[in-house]
């Protein structure tokens, strides 16, 4: 455990924003300056901004790929493109020419390309240097602000987020994309009194963007309120009947609610208005799990299987390992599961586009679930091999998903060999998955710790989220009786 916990400080010691190493002399602009002889590309470029902050995530790609046509040497807009894109061939493409024009860009925008580009390939830490070397150089850029604090709240929680958001909205009070990312922060933190104080200022900014209904719609979801926020999707949806996210979340609420009928019906509007690839076989999957939630596990088969072949077929490797995970995870027979592990594993290596981030946080899940189901059914060598797997690569990353991966598996098997008090500190570590909560409830009962008993046993009942785990912990846990 002392190795475990030094990793995490160094983990949180790399990842405590601003760290500045460099010195770099501070420029006065509000903004990061745009190297590009062409103004149409200069404000395609800027449109696709204010489309990414306002959550037009396919439009701003569409802004982008404009951009570049008007200016092939367009460096941050390449950046952007791979960043934001679901394509892989794409993704690897824009990454390539993001490298290949930087030279020719601003010492700002090569920072803003080095960051994008060195988190994709894997290299975390230098992936931050940049970022923080970027936010040392433009310290008055609100935008610049949001976007790695919007990066961040996915890669550290919302702590260090919540801190470079409040000085966005300290040159900017009613930043509206600041608003909304400083609320999600709040509601993470289970705040949600201060998160829906601000998102009623994100509303008032922006009154007719459907962005703010969709975010108070998903807040309202975490809190439980279910009605509260169908209504806020269905305003969204008001407001652009395109707005494919409120579509999509309306099947998530009635999911969570145990609508399982109507969050069919919702989910298959959801595709038929999805605007790429990736996104139309995502909200096939979260179609799935409704039968998932129903019980009807031979439906949840097809469908899962269904979304693996076109996956492959569509190049879309990523997701077709997802559908082959989520086909394991809620196996009753462990042998079966581990063989469609294999299968999301071998689709991870069909092809070299996707991005070493995202390989490495999919492979993590996907060992996870190995070492458990090898456990369980009492091959321990299996079980060995890819803890030890896993353990090689959280020693060598700081990704999040990698991290928590490595210790809910080392605290899950220690569970199934009754050594809770050991088991205890690395299930800690990974405190938002509803498998790892529901050992932490036994955990804390066999360790005598009440109080931290009640409190995870809480935050596992009131866990409204749109996952396979939450489906298949949650809904038993809330007709469970709590422990006393």
């Amino acid at each position: 455990m002392r190795r475990s916990i030094c990793f995490l400080l160094i983990l949180g010691a790399c990842f405590a924003v601003p760290v500045y190493a460099h010195h770099l002399k501070q420029s006065s602009a509000t903004s990061m300056p745009i190297t590009t002889s062409s103004a149409k590309a200069r404000a395609l470029y800027h449109q696709g901004m204010q489309d990414y902050e306002n959550l037009y995530l396919e439009r701003c790609n569409n802004d982008w790929r404009a951009a570049v046509k008007e200016d092939p040497n367009l460096a941050v807009a390449w950046a952007w493109i791979a960043f934001n894109s679901s394509n892989p061939e794409e993704i690897g493409k824009a990454r390539a020419n993001a490298k290949a024009s930087a030279p020719k860009a601003t010492p700002g925008e090569q920072l803003m390309v080095a960051w994008i580009v060195k988190v994709q390939e894997g290299d975390l830490i230098g992936g931050i240097s940049a970022m923080n070397d970027m936010l040392e150089m433009f310290p008055k850029d609100k935008h610049l602000l949001y976007l790695t604090a919007n990066w961040l709240m996915d890669e550290t929680g919302p702590e260090q987020s919540q801190k470079l958001l409040e000085k966005a909205l300290a040159l900017d009070k009613n930043f509206p994309a600041a608003l909304n990312d400083l609320a999600y922060a709040d509601a993470r933190s289970r705040q949600f009194a201060k998160a829906f104080a601000v998102m009623d200022r994100y509303v008032a900014v922006l009154p007719n963007e459907p962005n703010p209904q969709d975010s108070y719609g998903e807040l309202l979801r975490m809190a439980g309120n279910f009605e509260g926020s169908l209504h806020h999707y269905r305003a969204a949806l008001k407001i652009d009947p395109d707005f494919v996210t409120s579509q999509l979340g309306l099947g998530d609420t009635y999911a969570l609610m145990g609508n399982q009928e109507q969050a069919r019906i919702e989910y298959d509007k959801a595709i038929l208005q999805a605007h790429n690839q990736a996104d139309r076989l995502t909200s096939t999957m979260q179609k799935g799990m409704t039968y998932v939630r129903d019980g009807q596990f031979a439906e949840a088969d097809k469908l899962f299987r269904d979304v693996a072949e076109t996956g492959h077929a569509k190049e879309q490797d990523l997701q077709e390992a997802q559908a082959y995970r989520h086909l394991a995870e809620y196996q009753t027979d462990d042998n079966a599961a581990l063989k469609y592990l294999q299968s999301a594993e071998d689709a991870l290596g069909h092809r070299s586009s996707i991005s070493k981030s995202d390989k490495d946080e999919e492979l993590s899940r996907i060992l996870r679930n190995r070492c458990v189901r090898a456990s369980r059914s009492g091959d321990a060598v299996l079980a060995d091999k890819s803890l030890k797997q896993l353990e090689a690569m959280a020693g060598g990353s700081r990704d999040r998903v990698v991290q928590s991966s490595y210790n809910g598996a080392a605290g899950t098997l220690l569970m199934d060999k009754k050594e809770f008090a050991d088991a205890i500190p690395y299930l800690e570590e990974d405190p938002d998955n509803p498998f790892t909560m529901e050992l932490l409830v036994q955990a804390y009962y066999q360790a005598d710790q009440p109080d931290k008993l009640h409190e995870i046993e809480a935050k596992l009942r009131g866990t409204n989220v749109p996952t396979m785990e939450q489906a298949l912990v949650v809904p038993a846990a809330r007709l469970r009786r709590p422990e006393n």
